[in-house]
């Protein structure tokens, strides 16, 4: 897999939007601006970036960091539009329409769920992450990585694989890191800025959510309610829950933890979920969501009461299918 097939597309184009999914995490904001770098380096050409809704200043260290905007004239057309690190076409929200405009359009994923939505798809299943899949396209198509593009990779991995702690890190990750560190990467400084960074508030607000879980069918199932009011008390933002579902999967006896984040009370939440054994995915995708098999989301048009019932339900439906 390379980029031979649309280096002529990237080359042609004149007007370029990178961009990735609402709320990026570390592996989409690392993807988008390692790969505006790798496009800069190789043709001298400056792309858009758009980063969809808050963008967590954790992240600010990135190359390219500043660059990003939230959002873009609808009613542009760009001759080129790559998507990085987006399982399905409706998390790029309100920017879909941009998408769907553009000339050609690129999808450069990892999420097992992605059905390849883009002109072209680079898409590996496998792969811990999308800055994986970018490392392996630039080393492939011998495309130059600078020290900038390797720090924004090299982070893409490590916050994907949990600092090379959840089941996708692989040897190939290994070896991405060990070659992303010779070019240039630093890893005791990302690491640093990227998980031992945090606020007080922070830190109270998920002390407080981890506080007030909710133990099921012997400690098996846990999950814990955030309400807008609770991010209110705390000055939190959205990144404020990263990491969160997590904590409550390492209990010993969780077998499948989530969050239930709400959004808009009454009619919008945001799901995280995550297991030991379970294929989550399967659960996240009944409800048009998706990713891994340990690590997925979705969304549900519901109050906070009724997602998580609707999600028990469907957990226990797919439990008895096993």
């Amino acid at each position: 897999m390379n980029f031979e097939n649309t280096e002529n597309v990237i080359k042609s184009a004149n007007k370029i939007l990178i961009i990735s999914h609402m709320n990026p995490d570390g592996d989409a904001l690392g993807s988008t601006f390692g790969l505006y770098q790798a496009i800069y380096n190789r043709f001298k050409k400056k792309a858009d970036i758009c980063a969809l809704s808050y963008v967590s200043p954790v992240y600010k260290f990135l190359p390219n960091f500043e660059l990003a905007k939230s959002s873009y004239d609808k009613s542009l057309v760009y001759d080129l539009v790559i998507a990085v690190d987006v399982a399905s076409i409706d998390r790029l929200g309100d920017m879909k329409i941009v998408f769907e405009k553009a000339k050609t359009t690129i999808n450069i994923d990892h999420h097992k769920t992605n059905n390849n939505f883009g002109d072209y798809n680079y898409v590996l299943p496998h792969a811990s992450s999308a800055g994986e899949v970018l490392y392996k396209l630039f080393k492939n198509s011998n495309w130059e990585i600078d020290k900038n593009t390797a720090e924004c990779l090299y982070t893409a991995i490590l916050t994907d694989t949990g600092g090379f702690r959840f089941d996708n890190t692989t040897e190939d990750v290994f070896t991405a890191a060990s070659d992303l560190v010779r070019l240039g990467a630093n890893p005791n400084k990302i690491f640093t800025l990227c998980y031992e960074l945090k606020s007080k508030n922070f830190v109270m607000f998920q002390n407080y959510c981890i506080g007030k879980a909710k133990f099921l069918d012997d400690d098996k199932i846990v999950y814990t309610e955030i309400y807008r009011r609770d991010f209110e008390k705390f000055n939190a933002k959205d990144d404020f829950t990263e990491g969160l579902t997590e904590q409550l999967r390492a209990i010993s006896t969780t077998d499948i933890a989530f969050i239930v984040k709400e959004i808009e009370p009454n009619k919008l939440c945001k799901i995280s979920m995550r297991s030991k054994d379970y294929d989550v995915a399967k659960i996240c995708s009944h409800f048009g969501g998706g990713g891994h098999a340990q690590a997925a989301g979705c969304t549900l048009k519901t109050g906070v009461e009724t997602s998580v019932k609707k999600l028990l339900d469907e957990i226990k439906r797919a439990r008895n299918e096993e």
